[in-house]
């Protein structure tokens, strides 16, 4: 952190060109009838210190994007943040990430700005996205006092969707991998998890368009429909 630090108001201290490039990052853009061949998505994956979404923190993201109907390996982003006195815990146990490698890491604001930067106006993708769309929320607003506007989507919502004969519900990443038999190297490190979510986002894109279903709005759309749908089966 600069030494020139801005307070501002009463959210986190932020250097003038912190500041700066926080003014310069793009309003969220609109759900439209652009078709999915030309759809800029950020597939993302958070690793944290626990679930718990009110005190627990983001310690890494990963994430991919699909452009132009595939996943484009040349637009990457991982980084793993710093965090103070982080220590290792049952959470440590399944991503792996060592304290050392969370005190050398980078500093929130710079990490959290680089990653809104990468994501520009896209859309976001994750699995079971509620968890990481709020855990993402809130290290946004406490780093950068910055509000999450951008549309989510959720592979753990399409999958049911698309698939209902899968007859798989409240399935995570690995029931629609195993479904899909999409082979797996690696799991619960942000940007393995990242890539087979994007992998399957792209089977799930390529059943939407057999459905008719050839934008992010007409999937929008359906998803609001099928949610009503399945509060009204658990009444």
């Amino acid at each position: 952190m600069s030494t020139f630090a801005w307070l501002t108001g009463r959210g986190p201290a932020l250097s003038h060109s912190q500041l700066q490039r926080r003014r310069q990052l793009p309003s969220a853009a609109a759900l439209s009838e652009q078709p999915l061949s030309r759809q800029r998505v950020v597939v993302l994956d958070l690793e944290t210190s626990g679930l718990d979404m009110r005190r627990d923190q983001v310690l890494s993201i990963g994430a991919v994007v699909i452009d132009n109907g595939a996943i484009d390996l040349g637009q990457q982003f991982e980084c793993t943040l710093q965090r103070e006195g982080h220590q290792a815990s049952a959470s440590t146990l399944i991503h792996g990430i060592a304290p050392s490698a969370i005190a050398n890491g980078v500093e929130p604001a710079e990490a959290l700005l680089g990653f809104m930067q990468f994501l520009g106006d896209s859309p976001l993708l994750a699995c079971h996205a509620g968890f990481d769309q709020r855990m993402l929320a809130r290290a946004l607003k406490q780093s950068l006092g910055y509000r999450l506007q951008h549309a989510f989507f959720d592979v753990a919502e399409l999958a049911p969707l698309l698939c209902p004969e899968a007859a798989i519900r409240n399935g995570g990443l690995d029931q629609w991998t195993d479904y899909f038999g999409l082979q797996v190297q690696e799991r619960h490190h942000a940007s393995a998890d990242a890539l087979v979510t994007a992998e399957l986002a792209l089977i799930l894109f390529s059943k939407a368009r057999r459905q008719h279903l050839d934008s992010l709005y007409a999937i929008d759309q359906r998803l609001h429909g099928w949610r009503r749908r399945q509060q009204a089966h658990s009444l």
